[in-house]
C-alpha cells in the first residue's frame, strides 16, 4: 500500500480516537485541565506581587504562592455562594417574569394588530424557562461539586512544581531534547500567562462594571449577570453578546417602561465595546497570532467536546497547539494555517542541533 494513503489513514484514526478519549475521559479530564490554568493563575499572580517595586522582591515565593492560592479559592467560593443565592431567587421568581413576558407579547401583538399574536411559545418550549434556570444551577453546582478535587489538583501541582525541571530533564536521553523540550513549555507558560492574567483582568472588569450598572438601575440578580459578563468574556465573540442579552431581557419585563431597558442595552453595549475592542486588543497586543476563522472554528469544536467549558478553554488549548506545531517541520504547515498572518516564528534550536 503507498505511503501516502497510509499515513492519511492513520492520521485520522489518530484524531479519531483522541476524540473519542476526550468526549469518554470528560470527568477526568476538565478538572484537571481547569486545576492546571488555575496553578498558571496563581504563579502568575505570585509573579506580579514578587514584581512590586520595593516590597514585592522582598517577599519569598513560600509567602506568596499560598497567598494567590488563598485568594484565589476565596474569592471563587464567595462568588459560587453569591451567585447560588442570585439562581434561587431567579428560580422562585421565574413564573411572575414569565407572565409578564406573555403580556409583553399581547401588548405588543396587540398594538401592531398582529392577526397571529406572538407566544412565549414560539420562542421556547414550554417550560424552557425553568429549564434554563434549572441548567445554569445545575452548571453552578458541578463546578461547587469538582471545586474540591480541583484544589487538591492544584495543591499537588504547587507542592511538586519544584520537583519539574528536575523531573523533565531526567525524562530525555539527551541534554539537547531536553533544552528544546524546556525552550517549547517556555515558550506555552509565557504565552499562557500572558493571556490569562489579562483576559483574567479585563474579565473582573467587565464583571464589576456589568453589576454596577444593574446595580445603579436597580435591576435584581446584579452580582449574577456579574459573575455571568465575567464568564462568557472567557468566550471569544460571542459571549460578550450573550452577556448583554441576559439583563437586557429581565429589565424589559421588570421595568414598566422601555427606558431602563435602554439603558441597560447601550450601557452594557458601550461596556463590551470599549474592554473588548480596544482596552483588551491594546493590553493584549498580537502575541497570541490566532487566526479569526481559527478561533471560532476551535470555539464550535472544543464546545461540542466539553460544552461551555471547552468554550472558555478554546483560545489557551489552540495556542498551545500552535506552538507545538510550529516546532517540527511536519506539522510547522498547520501552525502557518493556525496562525493570524502565517508568522509564527523560528523553530527552536539547541546547540547539538536537535529540533
Amino acid at each position: 500500500m503507498p505511503r501516502t494513503p497510509t499515513l492519511i489513514t492513520m492520521v485520522l484514526l489518530s484524531v479519531s480516537l483522541t476524540g473519542w478519549l476526550l468526549v469518554v475521559g470528560r470527568a477526568l479530564l476538565l478538572p484537571f485541565i481547569i486545576a492546571l490554568l488555575v496553578w498558571y493563575l496563581i504563579n502568575a499572580l505570585a509573579a506580579g506581587v514578587n514584581g512590586i517595586p520595593l516590597i514585592g522582591r522582598h517577599l519569598p515565593r513560600t509567602i506568596t504562592l499560598p497567598a494567590a492560592l488563598a485568594l484565589i479559592f476565596g474569592a471563587s467560593v464567595v462568588v459560587v455562594d453569591v451567585v447560588t443565592a442570585n439562581l434561587t431567587d431567579l428560580a422562585r421568581d421565574a413564573p411572575v417574569y414569565q407572565a409578564r413576558l406573555e403580556r409583553l407579547f399581547d401588548s405588543y401583538s396587540t398594538r401592531f394588530g398582529l392577526k397571529d399574536p406572538i407566544e412565549l411559545a414560539d420562542l421556547m418550549p414550554a417550560g424552557g424557562l425553568n429549564r434554563l434556570i434549572a441548567a445554569g444551577a445545575n452548571a453552578i453546582t458541578t463546578i461547587a461539586g469538582s471545586a474540591s478535587l480541583v484544589f487538591i489538583y492544584v495543591l499537588f501541582l504547587l507542592l511538586e512544581q519544584s520537583t519539574f525541571d528536575r523531573k523533565l530533564a531526567r525524562a530525555f536521553t539527551s541534554k539537547g531534547r531536553a533544552d528544546f523540550a524546556f525552550q517549547v513549555r517556555g515558550r506555552i507558560t509565557e504565552a499562557l500567562r500572558h493571556y490569562l492574567g489579562i483576559k483574567t483582568g479585563v474579565s473582573v472588569l467587565t464583571g464589576m462594571l456589568t453589576s454596577a450598572l444593574l446595580t445603579v438601575l436597580g435591576l435584581p440578580y446584579a452580582a449574577l449577570f456579574g459573575f455571568i459578563a465575567f464568564l462568557l468574556n472567557y468566550i471569544p465573540t460571542i459571549g460578550s453578546l450573550t452577556a448583554v442579552i441576559f439583563p437586557s431581557l429581565l429589565a424589559l419585563v421588570y421595568f414598566d417602561t422601555l427606558t431602563p431597558f435602554l439603558i441597560i442595552s447601550l450601557g452594557l453595549g458601550t461596556i463590551q465595546f470599549l474592554i473588548g475592542n480596544l482596552l483588551e486588543p491594546r493590553l493584549m497586543g498580537n502575541s497570541l497570532n490566532l487566526s479569526g476563522l481559527v478561533i471560532m472554528l476551535s470555539l464550535s469544536f472544543w464546545g461540542a467536546i466539553w460544552g461551555v467549558t471547552g468554550m472558555v478553554l478554546c483560545v489557551p488549548l489552540t495556542v498551545m497547539v500552535l506552538i507545538i506545531c510550529a516546532q517540527f517541520e511536519a506539522s510547522r504547515p498547520i501552525a502557518v494555517l493556525l496562525s493570524a498572518d502565517g508568522e509564527v516564528g523560528a523553530p527552536i534550536t539547541v546547540a547539538d542541533g536537535t529540533e
